[in-house]
């Protein structure tokens, strides 16, 4: 790991974090069965940018540490959803193109973190599987193709200099 990488995922990881952060006023719709993040729509980075596999994980993390005191899923939400992205992260830069890197986050979380959401917020798995998952495919492909967008644009502008 070089200055630059580790640069590039603290980078990733705060803009995880504050994205995380301005959504705690939406309370459920964030939070709840339905997870409609700003922040999952950096998720589609590592499948352009491996920097971005451990900042996605530590920008999750902390997300989690912190919104501990705003939900009651507690410490498996903390280590649990970390290791969801981190695993959806790694799956992401190994697939083949943009369409195929959208799916690990939207299947892990929809069927990973559906669990224990629905076990702590009494709503049928099913049924929060369909909330998380449907967010996800929200926030992946809005938020994650505007991500990717900036990304490429930004990278070509640095490459030209």
């Amino acid at each position: 790991m070089n200055t630059k990488y580790l640069t590039k995922s603290s980078l990733i990881a705060a803009i995880y974090i504050i994205l995380v952060l301005i959504q705690i006023p939406m309370g459920n719709l964030a939070f709840g069965p339905i997870q409609l993040r700003f922040a999952e729509g950096l998720t589609l980075l590592p499948f352009v940018e491996q920097a971005a596999i451990p900042g996605l994980f530590a920008g999750c993390l902390v997300s989690n540490l912190i919104l501990a005191s705003y939900s009651s899923f507690g410490l498996i939400d903390i280590l649990g959803g970390s290791l969801v992205t981190l695993i959806a992260a790694y799956l992401t830069s190994k697939m083949p193109n943009k369409f195929a890197a959208a799916l690990p986050p939207i299947i892990l979380n929809g069927l990973i973190v559906s669990i224990w959401v629905s076990y702590f917020t009494k709503v049928p798995y099913w049924i929060t599987v369909l909330g998380i998952s449907g967010g996800e495919i929200a926030s992946v492909a809005l938020f994650g193709t505007i991500v990717l967008s900036a990304y490429d644009k930004m990278k070509n502008h640095l490459e030209k200099q």
